[in-house]
């Protein structure tokens, strides 16, 4: 009974010892709130059985013409278009973060996603058709590029030992806004509608823009007190710089395999998901409800994980437990699946997949990042993140169209070697990041 006082002292302790930290974590439960009142809106369209309103009518009439019913091919569509996407506007952001320096950059990407959402406000208040393919495609690319950016903040804002520290409760604060996002949707998409959910969403981007200017001294601070090379200038270099680091660097070619073979176990999980969704909730508000209390589940367990294991985890044992264990945990639950592939199992087996992932795979591969270079901070790392995650929801969406065919024990027979895949490069994370300046090797093993 004496822990939880001592658990909330020491956190209090901590979050009076280091003021960047309760902006970081002001900063990161708007960004995933906001992202989690979309989110259940951008799945129910990718469920929905009304074509017309995922796709436009020009699209739908050349289909038809073709013979190709696009409704079976939604989801693989949507995954398409968000790669295509993707790689389209991995030169845009890397020019911006070359030719621009941080308090440039960073407000520019926020306020362009908060005018993208008053632009999609428009187009669901007067219910244009097409509307809800655009919506998805765009979710995807504001998911990826916004909490991209922030991870690189953060890898600014604090070094390796903090990141230690703190990345652990970070998470927790995001998580939490998490957890408000989908109750939000839930509480407020029967009242107002879709479309005002939009707003909502645009108001907590307004506080993330807030925290980045509050947050810019203590990055400052950081640089020069370890001789870094300043954000405050712009950091040049080609638009496609980040590609070129990834194929060179051991550490952020390791990376990408592990972000590779993760997206891949997930997909197939969101796919199969899905399927369930579509045939048994049609309604477009019946099947967001739906969505919102999956990711509920998944950001309690997440909660849970963060507050009670990962900070002990990273500051005693390093980052091989938070990478390894995920893993582990996703080979087990593709073998149940392979052997009672039931509806109920798939959702369970997609909380600890997604909550392992954001409670101990993500801010363990973070702290990494911390002791890398700015240019692989922002431009390798932003790849990774955006190219390599869509690329790997491009190929796994497509395989599984085909594995479909065979059934769900096919499905999940396959999602066991992807997973075993998965465990292999985390491994291989694992080793590498020895290699780095304050790497595992040398951690004093404190609590």
């Amino acid at each position: 009974m004496k822990a939880w006082p001592a658990g909330g002292r020491r956190l209090r302790a901590v979050l009076a010892g280091s003021p960047p930290l309760w902006w970081s974590l002001l900063y990161f439960f708007c960004l995933l709130c906001g992202y989690y009142v979309l989110r259940p809106v951008r799945d129910a369209m990718g469920a929905s059985g009304d074509v017309f309103a995922v796709f436009p009518p020009g699209l739908l009439a050349w289909a038809a013409g073709h013979g190709v019913a696009l409704g079976d091919f939604t989801l693989q569509i949507l995954f398409t278009a968000t790669f295509v996407v993707m790689v389209l506007l991995q030169p845009l952001y890397g020019a911006l973060v070359a030719h621009f320096p941080r308090r440039v950059f960073l407000p520019v990407v926020y306020l362009a996603f908060i005018a993208c959402l008053f632009g999609f406000h428009a187009l669901f208040a007067q219910g244009v058709p097409g509307r809800g393919g655009l919506f998805f495609v765009w979710v995807a690319v504001f998911n990826m590029f916004a909490v991209t950016v922030f991870w690189s903040y953060m890898a600014d804002v604090f070094d390796n030992e903090d990141a230690k520290r703190f990345y652990g409760y970070i998470g927790a604060g995001g998580t939490l806004g998490a957890l408000a996002g989908p109750a939000l949707t839930s509480l407020l998409v029967g009242v107002i509608g879709v479309a005002h959910l939009l707003l909502v969403s645009a108001a907590f981007l307004g506080v993330c823009l807030l925290c980045i200017v509050k947050l810019r001294p203590w990055a400052i601070r950081r640089e020069r007190l370890h001789r870094d090379a300043s954000g405050e200038q712009a950091m040049g270099g080609s638009i496609v710089a980040g590609l070129k680091l990834v194929v060179s660097s051991p550490i952020l070619r390791a990376l990408a395999l592990l972000m590779f073979f993760g997206v891949g176990v997930g997909t197939l999980l969101y796919n199969e998901q899905a399927a369930i969704v579509k045939a048994f909730y049609p309604d477009a508000r019946e099947a967001t409800r739906y969505y919102s209390l999956i990711d509920a589940a998944v950001n309690t367990t997440t909660l849970l994980i963060q507050l009670v294991l990962t900070r002990w985890l990273l500051r005693r044992h390093g980052v091989a437990p938070a990478l390894l264990l995920p893993a582990f945990a996703i080979v087990c639950g593709y073998a149940l699946l392979a052997m009672s592939p039931l509806p109920v199992l798939v959702a369970i087996v997609q909380v600890a997949t997604r909550a392992g992932e954001f409670s101990l795979g993500k801010p363990g591969r973070e702290t990494i990042y911390t002791r890398v270079d700015r240019e692989s901070r922002y431009k390798g790392k932003a790849v990774i993140d955006t190219v390599v995650y869509r690329a790997g929801d491009l190929s796994f969406v497509w395989l599984h169209k085909w594995l479909a065919l065979f059934g769900s024990r096919a499905v999940f027979a396959v999602g066991i070697g992807v997973a075993a895949c998965l465990a292999m490069s985390a491994w291989r994370v694992v080793r590498t990041q020895r290699e780095l300046p304050g790497g595992d090797a040398s951690n004093t093993g404190q609590a």
